[in-house]
């Protein structure tokens, strides 16, 4: 097996409820790679997403995320598959009620961290990364909405994850700001990560051009060329 492939999907079907929303799914996603998920409103991009991350379950067809076989994916396994998938929401979802240092440590400690020193150590790795070392202390509501996404982002880099999967990251956001996210995201596939972005903003990838797949009549059809 290739060591490079993060995602490989074969003939795989998509269901949302007992309903049918993608079938004859081909797609290999490798380390490094960035690539766009676009289509219609309902055409299955977050379903997709959902899928890879272990939402939804797999019925049809074969798929190895991070070397887990998601056919024979048991409930168990599901956390340490998680471990390997970073995940950027549009809505943010992040805890009101306390700050952003605290946000994160609630995620590591949720997924096996036990040692503080280490847990303070990442925090203050990550919110470097994202370019808010000094943003800690501040309560979500206190960030403007970029700030606020890139914390999410901090947030998915936290177990140094695979893949990241993003789902409408600037989907809230203001072109400029939106502009920055994608900067960051782009540098994040540079360091060997994958990114699987699920966008309808087209605007995007005259800046930042990418291979590109489409949810369209039940299925995800790959482009020859990146979206210029």
């Amino acid at each position: 097996m290739d060591l490079d492939v993060i995602i490989d999907l074969n003939n795989l079907s998509v269901y949302q409820n007992e309903f049918l929303v993608l079938q004859d799914v081909n797609l290999t996603v490798r380390k490094g790679e960035f690539i766009y998920v676009i289509g219609k409103t309902g055409t299955g991009k977050s379903s997709l997403l959902m899928t890879i991350y272990g939402e939804l379950p797999v019925h049809h067809g074969s798929a190895l995320v991070s070397g887990y076989d998601l056919t024979k994916l048991r409930k168990k396994q599901i956390p340490y598959l998680r471990r390997s998938i970073g995940v950027v929401f549009q809505d943010f979802n992040l805890l009101t009620d306390r700050t952003v240092n605290k946000n994160l440590g609630f995620v590591l400690r949720a997924t096996g961290w036990k040692n503080k020193e280490a847990m303070d150590a990442r925090i203050n790795n990550v919110l470097e990364k994202v370019g808010l070392a000094t943003k800690g202390h501040k309560m979500p509501h206190q960030l403007a909405g970029g700030e606020q996404q890139r914390v999410v982002i901090a947030r998915a880099l936290l177990n140094d994850p695979d893949v990241i999967l993003a789902d409408e990251p600037t989907g809230n956001l203001d072109p400029e700001t939106s502009e920055g996210i994608m900067e960051l995201l782009f540098e994040i596939s540079k360091t060997g990560r994958a990114v699987l972005m699920a966008t309808h903003d087209y605007s995007l990838f005259h800046h930042f051009p990418a291979k590109t797949v489409k949810c369209e009549n039940g299925t995800v059809k790959h482009s020859e060329h990146q979206i210029q």
